[in-house]
């Protein structure tokens, strides 16, 4: 089978909406647009937690795989989240992305897992559903270790080495868990790609990963290309140029007190980089205020983050 190819960057990107809170199609498509035209970008990941997935009506989600899916016309995959409760309901949502033009699937766990854990084999089984129903090429996604839906070794295994599983989107955010378990992940399923997704410190993982799934990936992605490659050179002296250079930004977008203000604070980024014209967001995040929007703003004048040029955000 031949898989995608996600060595490199890989953005997550936020869903653009109208300032009456509905999705800006024409907005989503400029947005795809624009990261798609960095060297680099593998990937777009839609309608996950910076995408703001859930909050969207199946309507709308198929309707913006359709959007993505034109608008890259085929130069990157695009991969949406199934976050479906329920097995037969997640291979079903990943049937119905397929058709809609998704050629990935970001796997989530069932949300009722992350309080009151999973049975054993119940994760397996969802990807081997997702996939024999859809035919979409899945990443095995490791939720933090402070959860009840981070998977154990023997079960990140049992998955990576399932037909369809083309990579893992670790977030563990355990760095004994991380190198304890990503060599025996690499040994069981050499082909693996292996994606960080740890967007609030990027630095001790970039040595081991052969791309980023972030939705850091939506405010700097010219940044974080540049990161990968020293990564993969093992180039610690520019990779830590790179990470000091965004901490700034690191520290206004995601040092806050709960990860969802990410969502937000990606929005602002990109109101500060021209590409969005304003950062409306859907119920339940809220806004984050005033003080919040200039501290992001100053982030990105401090990390010498500028803003994108007009011809590159229209391009078609």
């Amino acid at each position: 089978m031949s898989v995608m190819d996600l060595r490199g960057l890989s953005p997550a990107p936020v869903t653009v909406f109208t300032r009456d809170g509905e999705v800006d199609y024409a907005a989503n498509a400029q947005l795809a647009r624009w990261l798609v035209s960095i060297a680099g970008v593998k990937s777009l990941v839609i309608l996950g937690h910076a995408g703001e997935g859930t909050f969207l009506t199946v309507e709308e989600r198929l309707k913006l795989i359709e959007t993505y899916a034109e608008a890259v016309d085929g130069a990157v995959p695009i991969i949406a989240g199934i976050t479906g409760e329920g097995t037969r309901v997640a291979a079903q949502e990943a049937k119905a992305s397929k058709a809609a033009g998704a050629t990935g699937a970001l796997v989530y766990p069932n949300h009722g897992w992350l309080r009151f854990g999973f049975q054993k084999g119940a994760p397996q089984d969802r990807y081997k559903a997702i996939w024999q129903e859809s035919g979409l090429e899945c990443i095995l996604f490791q939720y933090p270790d402070a959860t009840k839906a981070s998977y154990d070794l023997q079960t990140q295994i049992d998955i990576a080495t399932q037909d369809g599983v083309v990579a893992t989107k670790n977030g563990v955010r355990n760095m004994k868990r991380w190198y304890t378990e990503i060599p025996e992940i690499k040994k069981a399923a050499p082909e693996l790609q292996i994606l960080s997704c740890h967007d609030e410190w990027l630095l001790p993982t970039m040595f081991d990963v052969d791309g980023l799934l972030v939705g850091y990936g939506n405010i700097a992605p010219e940044l974080l290309v540049q990161l990968i490659e020293a990564g993969k050179a093992q180039d610690y002296p520019e990779a830590r140029r790179i990470f000091e250079q965004l901490l700034p930004v690191t520290k206004a977008v995601y040092h806050r007190g709960s990860h969802m203000e990410g969502t937000v604070a990606l929005k602002l980024g990109l109101v500060k980089r021209g590409v969005l014209d304003h950062a409306t967001i859907r119920e339940p995040l809220k806004n984050l205020g005033e003080a919040a929007e200039r501290e992001i703003f100053a982030a990105f004048d401090a990390a010498g983050i500028g803003p994108v040029s007009t011809s590159a955000i229209a391009a078609e």
